[in-house]
């Protein structure tokens, strides 16, 4: 049986994209909980947001550095809240929410990525996004050679990706899920339905390829 590759548009910011995103097939929705970000949202504002996502799609709060307060707040504002450290945080702050957790990984050349997964065996998985300055996505590609055969978690594949590059990226990665935010976007923090749909058809279109096809 093929594996579908799960799909995760982040950074929403309005009710109108929410509904599209869910429309277009994403299993998880980003919501930005780090000030500096130009797609960041009150903890009210994400859980309005969220209140419109049907069963079995999953909101993720993406942190930085955050306030262990800031995290529960989150957290109690929405119930089933999975978690996404993209800041410094190590395994006991990652851990101490007592949630599911994502932990983003900074790549570039000469990053150890199994020995930084071994800081988090308790990770869900590990978001591999490229390494730019400051935090959060820079909508750049990675070296995607970079990543080992072998991981010991689930990968989920992010950075630069839209509808015209995931294609490769999933038959050359093969990631458990995608991540998506501006390549899905009119602006920063606004996203376009007509985008997002493509985007989740071309996953689509990849997981129907024998993997034979990767190359």
């Amino acid at each position: 049986m093929s594996h579908r590759t799960r799909i995760k548009i982040c950074g929403l910011t309005r009710e109108a994209d929410v509904d599209a995103a869910v429309a277009a097939g994403a299993d998880a929705l980003g919501f930005v909980f780090y000030a500096k970000s130009p797609r960041a949202v009150s903890v009210a504002r994400a859980a309005a947001l969220a209140r419109r996502l049907p069963p079995f799609v999953t909101p993720v709060g993406l942190f930085v550095n955050a306030e262990p307060a800031e995290i529960a707040a989150a957290c109690a504002a929405i119930p089933t809240l999975l978690l996404q450290f993209h800041g410094d945080e190590d395994r006991a702050a990652c851990e101490a929410p007592g949630r599911p957790y994502l932990r983003a990984a900074r790549m570039g050349p000469g990053f150890a990525l199994l020995d930084f997964a071994q800081q988090f065996p308790s990770a869900q998985a590990l978001l591999l996004d490229a390494h730019v300055e400051g935090y959060g996505g820079g909508g750049k590609v990675f070296d995607w050679s970079l990543i080992p055969a072998s991981a010991p978690c689930p990968l989920v594949l992010s950075g630069g990706l839209n509808p015209a590059n995931v294609i490769d990226g999933v038959e050359r990665v093969r990631p458990w899920a995608v991540d998506v935010s501006s390549g899905v976007e009119v602006g920063k923090g606004v996203k376009d339905a007509v985008l997002m749909q493509a985007f989740c058809d071309a996953v689509r279109q990849a997981d129907a390829r024998p993997h034979e096809a990767a190359g």
